[in-house]
């Protein structure tokens, strides 16, 4: 008998249905509200053009969550290489066919909705490299020739998406192929091995980088060098911080924001929009709603019985951390801007029905969790 006969997933519809996880779904539920109503302050108290659209486009990534919440953890197994190599033949149709915005070319035209594909790559990347380290054994993943592929399938998109340019996002596929490297159990001097190679190819990659990325990363270090070009958006950012103090100016009272000093209000800066607003007291409610998201997360993780399912699991949510991590550093003037949304908050159309489809990955692994799965199902 087989290993996928004798690991049966026994379990009824209906017995998913009692087993999916209502906790996520509530803090899901409340980010994406508190979503709405800053997409409505922002514009102006108005549901268009911004709140309407983030409710149908989270509805139709609610729905895709549920579903993927109810497969078979072996059947999104199957799935990761196809799912990885198409998101990549996406970016590359990105390269011939995308649509130009915002001075990048990172989205494809497909008439009802763009669609960004290195918003999908975050998720197929993760997909692939835990098939990929579920398949191999603990000392395979010692040798260097073991570790050449997921190396491979980390660069090649990354490489894909800074020529869009889309900076940000490939720093993020750099961070979250790294954490699930580690966690896979890649020596440590290794990674030390690529920073001490990264460290010395920095003069290259620098003369590589386009002028506004350049610029961003001065501006980081002394905003007032360019007070009205790149360090514009910063400047604004800080100040909207700042006039928010410790409970905020009131809702639909942020005059950063309504009077458009504050670029992006609707997407990468909507968390300043918020403390603007709310104050101290309510951005540090959101991150607290975060934080729980996050450590829930990584507990629903860390139960699985399977190896695919927790380095799936991890690898999501690790992922879900970096967007807020550097999208909040960034809007502090922490690190660089570089254009990373806030989840679930934040404006988007392929960026919210991903992330949503990654969290109904984790409700597949919690309804999944006593599932073993033999590194011979492939």
């Amino acid at each position: 008998m087989s290993d996928f006969s004798k690991n049966k997933n026994n379990l009824t519809f209906f017995d998913k249905v009692k087993s999916l996880n209502l906790f996520i779904i509530l803090l899901i539920l409340i980010l994406a509200s508190i979503g709405f109503i800053m997409l409505y302050s922002v514009s102006g108290g108005s549901a268009d053009p911004w709140m309407r659209q983030q409710i149908f486009r989270f509805s139709f990534g609610f729905f895709i969550m549920l579903s993927v919440a109810f497969l078979d953890l072996r059947f999104l197994l199957s799935l990761s290489y196809p799912i990885y190599f198409f998101s990549l033949l996406l970016l590359v149709a990105v390269e011939f066919f995308g649509s130009i915005g915002m001075g990048a070319q990172r989205w494809i035209d497909l008439g009802i909705f763009h669609l960004q594909p290195s918003e999908i790559m975050k998720i197929a990347l993760v997909m692939a490299l835990a098939k990929y380290f579920h398949s191999i054994s603990h000392d395979d993943i010692r040798t260097i020739r073991w570790i050449l592929p997921p190396l491979l399938m980390i660069i090649v998109p990354s490489c894909l998406v800074l020529i869009e340019p889309d900076l940000g996002t490939a720093i993020l596929l750099i961070l979250e192929g790294t954490i699930i490297l580690f966690i896979a159990g890649v020596r440590w001097w290794k990674f030390i091995f690529v920073s001490v190679v990264a460290v010395l190819l920095a003069p290259f990659f620098w003369t590589k980088l386009h002028s506004y990325q350049q610029n961003r990363v001065l501006t980081f270090f002394n905003p007032e060098r360019d007070p009205l070009g790149s360090g514009y958006h910063i400047i604004q950012s800080k100040i909207a911080f700042g006039s928010g103090g410790l409970w905020g100016k009131g809702y639909l009272l942020g005059t950063q924001s309504h009077l458009n000093f504050l670029p992006e209000k609707h997407t990468d800066f909507i968390f300043t929009a918020l403390a603007e607003e709310f104050g101290l007291v309510g951005g540090l409610i959101v991150l607290l709603v975060y934080v729980i998201l996050i450590i829930y997360s990584y507990i629903i993780s860390m139960r699985s019985r399977s190896n695919y399912g927790r380095i799936l699991g991890i690898g999501i949510t690790s992922t879900f951390f970096l967007y807020i991590f550097i999208n909040i550093s960034m809007v502090m003037g922490l690190i660089p801007v570089v254009g990373v949304p806030l989840p679930l908050i934040s404006y988007g159309g392929t960026a919210i029905v991903t992330i949503l489809f990654s969290f109904g990955i984790l409700l597949c692994i919690h309804i999944n969790k006593n599932l073993y799965i033999s590194k011979s199902i492939n």
